[in-house]
């Protein structure tokens, strides 16, 4: 045997050797730089988390929070860039949020806006952040109906992109995941990088899922917070309104010579669409004004305003209560819904003589209690309802009535709040029970009327809610 074959042995295996140890030294420097790169994104997925905690116990604004998202979803996979799409109002589209700069296009883009976007490259991005798109419609219209995160190695060939990609044959893998909050579709999140750079790995797509699930979390509470916030705010509005509202009607104790008077108004809701009212016409001339708006809320708060300021404004200078109403009805009639009207009882009281002349614009009838012979009569005068006509039928319709009160009658006008009333069997109160409580209540004037009244409502109500605004106005001859 040739002596040199020992040792050409010993060299190849030393060679062998060799060749396995830089070849495992070569493993384990890509395992270091594996582990390395795993520690990096998983300090950036901490670190979002924590400017994500951050910014939800803050003041951070809505557009702040958006950007914080995207973009900090961008940095911890390494994406080229981002875009977050919430549903509209009607949840029929999906409205851009925020889209970072280097974001590509994700969604369909009409054939005019990539020709415009040939000279100008500031139409595409215009059109990217301002158009929406039909929930139904792309890649985000498609994850949105399977309700589960997708990762797409090239998003130019997806299904849902039946017309072709985008832009320019840009070649981008992308990872979109919808946002739910209390089981309910938020929107989605969506990053994309460039094929070139390497498709997003396992282990991107499962740190992205779990991101946007923080992600809808942040943005579902963040929208819950803002929508208590607005309504805090619209209901202090709205309780702002009501004390403006509670100065339109009479404060403290009406004084008319020879009568007493009395009111109360309880709105259903904050604002009240009724009012009453008592006018001093100048030479021992009195108004009495009850008025009922249709519908509730702040609309019918501001026409209740409108009405009375108009009333005010136009009754002294009209002695006929009809004639006066006519007037009214003219000028607001140009400025009343279609579906608004007002009903309303004006009543002008001619000194202490005890004569009272009667117009009523489609209210509910008065109440007349007569002391002599403890009776109780409907009165009705003819009349249409303010806001339905332009003048010439209201005021062929309309017409006056006089009535002569003796000392202990007494008047009760009211809204149909009153006899609507229902109890938790959903029986209305009615006619029959509020004459009979005025009855009881009449002998004892006109405070102990409207308290009468107010009682039998409370106690045949119940726990029943309120469903419509309760005015009441007595008047009684002394």
């Amino acid at each position: 045997m040739d002596p040199l074959i020992p040792y050409l042995l010993l060299a190849f295996a030393w060679i062998g050797l060799g060749l396995a140890f830089f070849r495992q030294r070569r493993k384990l420097v890509a395992k270091r730089a594996e582990l390395s790169a795993f520690e990096g994104e998983e300090q950036r997925m901490f670190a979002f988390l924590h400017e994500l905690g951050s910014a939800i116990g803050s003041d951070t604004t809505m557009a702040g929070l958006y950007r914080l998202i995207v973009d900090g979803v961008g940095r911890v996979v390494a994406a080229r860039g981002g875009a977050l799409y919430l549903l509209d109002e009607s949840r029929q589209h999906l409205q851009p949020r925020y889209l970072s700069e280097a974001c590509p296009p994700l969604v369909g883009v009409p054939m005019e806006v990539r020709k415009k976007a040939e000279r100008d490259p500031r139409a595409l991005e215009s059109h990217l952040r301002l158009a929406q798109v039909p929930v139904d419609a792309g890649i985000f219209g498609a994850v949105l109906a399977v309700g589960e995160a997708q990762s797409i190695r090239d998003v130019k060939a997806h299904e849902a992109f039946r017309d072709g990609f985008t832009r320019f044959g840009e070649d981008v893998g992308a990872m979109v995941a919808p946002l739910k909050h209390g089981g309910r579709d938020l929107g989605v999140l969506a990053v994309a990088r460039d094929r070139a750079d390497g498709p997003f790995t396992p282990n991107d797509f499962a740190v992205f899922r779990t991101m946007a699930e923080q992600s809808a979390f942040a943005i579902g509470n963040a929208l819950v917070h803002r929508e208590a916030s607005e309504k805090r705010q619209m209901e202090g509005e709205l309780r702002n309104a009501r004390e403006v509202q509670r100065v339109l009607l009479p404060q403290g104790e009406s004084v008319v010579p020879g009568y007493r008077l009395s009111g109360t108004n309880v709105p259903a809701r904050i604002i009240s669409g009724d009012y009453y009212d008592h006018l001093d016409l100048g030479g021992g001339r009195h108004g009495v004004v009850i008025a009922d708006v249709s519908g509730k809320g702040v609309a019918a708060g501001l026409l209740m305003a409108m009405c009375r300021s108009v009333l005010r404004s136009l009754a002294g200078s009209h002695h006929d209560p009809a004639e006066a109403l006519a007037r009214v009805n003219r000028q607001l009639f140009p400025d009343i819904r279609e579906d608004m009207f007002i009903s309303l009882f004006y009543a002008v009281i001619e000194g202490d003589s005890g004569l009272v002349r009667l117009a009523r614009a489609g209210h509910d009838p008065a109440l007349l209690y007569r002391a002599a012979e403890r009776t109780v009569t409907l009165l009705k005068p003819p009349g249409l309802a303010l806001g339905i006509d332009e003048g010439d039928v209201f005021e062929r319709v309309t017409r006056v009535e006089e009535i002569q009160l003796n000392p202990g009658d007494c008047l009760l006008f009211h809204t149909d709040g009153v006899k609507e009333a229902v109890d938790a069997a959903g029986e209305e109160f009615g006619m029959d029970r509020l004459r009979e409580a005025f009855r009881e209540g009449a002998s004892l004037g006109a405070e102990a009327t409207v308290l009468a009244v107010e009682r039998e409502l409370a106690r045949f109500a119940g726990e029943a809610p309120q469903m419509d605004d309760v005015t009441l106005v007595a008047l009684e001859k002394r």
